[in-house]
């Protein structure tokens, strides 16, 4: 007992005096990821990279939205959903206690309209998205005429099908052209 005594005297305090005040950490730390939904367009990337499975996303007809959810219980912290997300929509925190009281304080969610078709008026993606690949397609001044790509974007793709707008008919066509011309 008394070798015992000896060691923690010669220690010290090991502990810090304030549990409630965060440890200092370095810049390069992986704590809690933030979910901005204002920068979120919803593509479900985060979801595919995520190797513990705690995103996840689903689409609800009935209400017309898709739902985004995190469950910090499942986080890894491993930040392949910051990697792969094209706006920077989640950032992993410096945050660290994250002791809740009820299961459902771990989950961060949020909701996203769906964008309807503008020939059967079903809705089939997420709005926010089909708006940021609208804007990057503008972008590169490929399309002179922004209502054409507006609603090719907004046409299901069964619509598509139906009513021979698939892109694959235009690449053969420009394909044909360049054979010929050559």
């Amino acid at each position: 007992m008394l070798k015992f005594l000896k060691k923690a005297l010669s220690v010290g305090v090991v502990t810090g005096t304030d549990p409630l005040t965060a440890p200092d950490f370095d810049k390069n730390f992986r704590g809690k990821p933030e979910h901005n939904p204002a920068q979120c367009i919803a593509c479900a990337a985060c979801m595919n990279a995520c190797p513990a499975n705690a995103l996840t996303v689903q689409t609800n007809l009935d209400t017309g939205m898709q739902e985004w959810s995190l469950f910090l219980g499942r986080c890894i912290f491993c930040a392949r959903c910051e990697e792969v997300c094209p706006t920077g929509a989640i950032e992993l925190s410096q945050e660290v206690q994250l002791a809740v009281w009820r299961k459902e304080d771990m989950y961060q969610k949020s909701a996203f309209p769906l964008a309807h078709c503008v020939a059967c008026d079903k809705p089939f993606a997420v709005e926010k998205e089909l708006q940021y690949a609208e804007q990057l397609l503008l972008a590169t001044g490929q399309y002179p005429d922004s209502a054409e790509l507006h609603a090719q974007l907004h046409t299901c793709p069964h619509c598509k099908r139906q009513h021979n707008i698939t892109q694959g008919q235009r690449i053969a066509l420009s394909r044909m052209l360049r054979e010929q011309a050559s």
